[in-house]
């Protein structure tokens, strides 16, 4: 195929450009062909799919609906599929991750896909990639042949679509005719060699069948030909009511004992919507075709997949498939009557539940409809295209033929049977007009290396998470302890200046681009690109990452701390996109390490360890004490049924860690402290002050007050050894935290020191349940110091469990 100049030129639009296309020509040209080798060598990272499960599996892909989990009924153009009509649209990491570095996307079969689902798919790309470029972004590759089959649409969906589409075709979707996709068409036959068969089928293609042609074609009628079993005949035919007919006669062939399976239905299901017999008879040995998708988890069986009846049961049925080495067990499966309507105040699409059918996902197979049969290649077929009623029928079934020998007519082709549509036939017209040349190739290869380079040095995304970043911080300055300003004004400052220069060198590429010569290629290019690359790695690591690491917060508003999370999460991924390419382009800008880089730099965001942001500033002494009144304050808080902040604020609570007032005067003189406050917290917050400064041999004589003399320091083995004397004579730890005027974490901290002596046991410390689950979750988690891991886990361990859990897990 490498000497084909269409495939060519597709094949380096596909792989040199991010040019859109649609990639199109006669059945038997090399569209799959060109597929699979694309899977196979191309470079970029793609995702194929299909309209219906049978194209999927022939593209070696997966289904639109199943991939983009649009809806099946009518997309509206103005409709969010975010939340749309109670549709699941809830995407798993791993597909997001998929699309966000998907370098390419193709659609098999697009003659089958309507304009609405190609707007479904424009919409969910926008999503989860660049919400300004049509599909996200992606490049995207349509392969089909707008001759043969076309979408599916119902009257009452074609009657809520029309005021928004011309017709039900892909291309007069919004997103392609947004997209500027340019179409190449395969020229070269190879499923047929017979110049006359070639001539036939493009005549047919065209409409235009001429009389020659038909009597050639109409030799090979003969209606009564039957064939002998391993003959290797499959039949075409246009109505599932002649294909019926064959099925049946073929399974009163067989001796074996009939079975039949008896449909249940609920609610309203008219008959004529039966996706299957209501009494559905199967004998061993039947040739089956399964006309559902496999619900369950193993999804061993797909629609259109064929097989042979092997064993028959009362509920179920056992078909082995001639490429599997198993065996598919089918049961019953549910299919949902559905209809669909606007709402007259939302506009938007719902989905209303009627009824429901169930029954064995099992029709037989020695006949299938045309309409099945497209992608496929056969040796020897039986077509009977009397009463084609749709566009590209006949043109269908004849092209699955790889010769006029192997074909044999059930009824006489003529120029009755072609059907052609207005529309494919003016489109095609305008896209053979408009065939691109090497020309356009040379320049959207320049246009595409462009981009890429210049994606490197943009750096406009991190202005929102910066802003963002300093609006929260404006807005609530109050609530906010840390270092945050002064960093990010630098950094704002320096993305600013590193825009402006991403202008200047982007003009200056441009001018320095050639016609003949792609950028990549370009030794000047490469020495400009060599140089800016070292200017922005050095302005990033001395104007970025330094300020940065001076950045710190805390605050104790959750509502501010996940804002503030997430835009912090936001700008470290970025950078961290931003430093892999500094690093994998030192040597130079090749596209294919461009796009390795690229791909991998979704992945790497979402891996990176993200810069510890601690409940407690970094440099903030007493952090255990920081915990410590923490804990009190929410159990005032909860007791009182008040907010946090309503007992004493984040400011109020680093600077009790800074002063450690020892009384209610030193108190009165913390930020945020009148009155009223210091009488109704004040004992409580003083106690803990006391004990901790106590028990860490804190020396506040500078801080005491002249009519409130210091107390006698205690020596801290004596003191231990008190609250343990207290504890094994059976006095629980609450009492003696009441006795001897101390906090309770205090006392657990006494009796701590005494396990690895055997005196005091673990459990007697902590729950059973609390130490199981402290023993698995703590050594998941990185942290800095006991305020660190305090702040990553589930408020319900206290303060004390932690520091008791760390001290056995470092000793065991």
């Amino acid at each position: 195929m490498s000497a084909n100049k269409d495939i060519d030129l597709a094949w380096d639009f596909i792989n040199n450009t991010n040019r859109n296309l649609f990639l199109t020509g006669k059945a038997g040209t090399g569209k799959t062909t060109f597929l699979h080798r694309l899977k196979m060598k191309s470079l970029k990272r793609m995702v194929v799919v299909a309209p219906t499960g049978v194209a999927a599996i022939n593209a070696k892909g997966v289904t639109i609906h199943s991939f983009f989990q649009v809806p099946f009924g009518p997309i509206l153009p103005n409709e969010d599929l975010k939340g749309s009509g109670g549709f699941n649209r809830k995407f798993g990491k791993t597909k997001i991750n998929i699309i966000k570095s998907m370098d390419l996307l193709v659609i098999d079969e697009i003659s089958m896909v309507r304009a609405d689902l190609l707007d479904g798919i424009d919409k969910t790309l926008r999503r989860f990639r660049n919400r300004d470029q049509v599909f996200g972004g992606v490049q995207l590759l349509m392969i089909g042949d707008l001759q043969q089959l076309s979408p599916v649409v119902k009257e009452n969906e074609w009657q809520i679509l029309k005021p928004f589409y011309n017709n039900a075709f892909f291309f007069s979707s919004l997103a392609f005719q947004e997209c500027e996709a340019i179409t190449v068409e395969l020229r070269h036959i190879y499923r047929q060699d017979n110049p006359k068969f070639i001539e036939i089928l493009n005549e047919i293609r065209t409409n235009s069948l001429s009389q020659a042609s038909a009597d050639e074609l109409n030799k090979r009628f003969q209606p009564d030909f039957s064939p002998n079993e391993n003959e290797g005949y499959i039949s075409l035919t246009t109505h599932n009511n002649k294909a019926e007919r064959t099925n049946n006669f073929e399974l009163e062939k067989l001796k074996k004992k009939a079975i039949t399976y008896k449909a249940s239905i609920d609610g309203k299901f008219p008959e004529y919507s039966y996706p299957n017999k209501e009494d559905l008879t199967l004998k061993v040995g039947a040739q089956v075709m399964f006309i559902k998708n496999d619900s369950s988890v193993e999804k061993r069986y797909f629609n259109g997949k064929i097989g042979k009846i092997i064993l028959l049961d009362k509920d179920e049925v056992i078909v082995k498939c001639p490429d599997d080495d198993f065996n598919i067990i089918t049961s019953p499966e549910t299919w949902d009557n559905i209809t669909y309507a606007v709402d007259k105040d939302t506009n938007a699409i719902t989905e209303n539940k009627i009824g429901s059918y169930k029954q064995i996902p099992l029709r037989l197979a020695w006949a299938i409809t045309i309409h099945k049969s497209q992608g496929l290649t056969f040796e020897k077929a039986i077509i009977d295209a009397q009463g084609a009623f749709a566009h590209g029928q006949t043109y269908v079934a004849l092209s699955r033929c790889k010769s006029l020998d192997g074909l044999v007519l059930k009824s006489r082709i003529s120029s009755s049977q072609i059907i052609s549509d207005s529309n494919v036939i003016l489109f095609n017209k305008m896209a053979e007009e408009n065939q691109p040349d090497e020309s356009i190739l040379n320049q959207s290869k320049s246009e595409f290396q462009l981009a890429l380079i210049f994606e490197v040095f943009n750096f406009y995304k991190f202005l929102y998470p910066v802003n963002r970043i300093l609006d929260v911080f404006y807005k609530n300055r109050g609530s906010i302890e840390g270092t945050v300003e002064p960093p990010m004004i630098s950094i704002k400052d320096c993305i600013a200046n590193l825009l402006k220069v991403a202008n200047a060198f982007k003009s200056q590429l441009s001018g320095l681009s050639q016609i003949n010569q792609s950028p990549e290629s370009s030794e000047d290019i490469q020495t400009r690109f060599t140089k800016a690359l070292n200017y922005y790695e050095v302005q990033v690591n001395s104007k970025i990452n330094e300020p940065y690491k001076t950045f710190s917060f805390t605050t104790d508003n959750k509502a501010i701390e996940k804002e503030l999370t997430t835009a912090l999460d936001s700008f470290e991924e970025l950078l961290a996109v931003k430093q892999l390419y500094f690093k994998g382009l030192a040597d130079g800008f090749k596209v294919i390490e461009f796009l390795e880089l690229r791909a991998k730099s979704v992945f790497l965001a979402k891996e990176a360890p993200k810069k510890s942001r601690k409940t407690v500033i970094d440099g903030t002494t007493n952090v255990e004490l920081f915990e410590l009144l923490r804990e009190l304050r929410n159990t005032i808080a909860n007791d009182n049924d008040l907010i946090h902040y309503q007992i004493f604020n984040q400011k109020s609570l680093y600077e009790m860690c800074e002063t450690l007032p020892t009384n209610k005067t030193e108190l009165l003189k913390v930020n945020g402290f009148g009155k009223t406050r210091v009488e109704k917290y004040g004992s409580k917050i003083l106690k803990v002050i006391g004990d901790y400064c106590d028990e860490n041999d804190i020396d506040t004589v500078k801080n005491v007050h002249i009519f409130e003399p210091p107390k006698p320091k205690r020596q801290r083995g004596d003191t231990n050894r008190t609250s343990l004397e207290l504890f094994t004579s059976g006095k629980p730890i609450a009492q003696i935290a009441l006795e001897r005027d101390l906090n309770i974490t205090t006392i657990t901290g006494h009796l701590a020191s005494f396990i690895a002596s055997g005196e005091v046991k673990i459990l007697d410390l902590i729950s059973e349940k609390h130490y199981k689950e402290l023993k698995t979750i703590i050594p998941k988690h990185k942290f800095e110091n006991l305020s660190d891991l305090k702040h990553q886990i589930d408020d319900k361990y206290t303060f004390g469990e932690l520091r008791l859990m760390l001290d056995h897990l470092s000793n065991n």
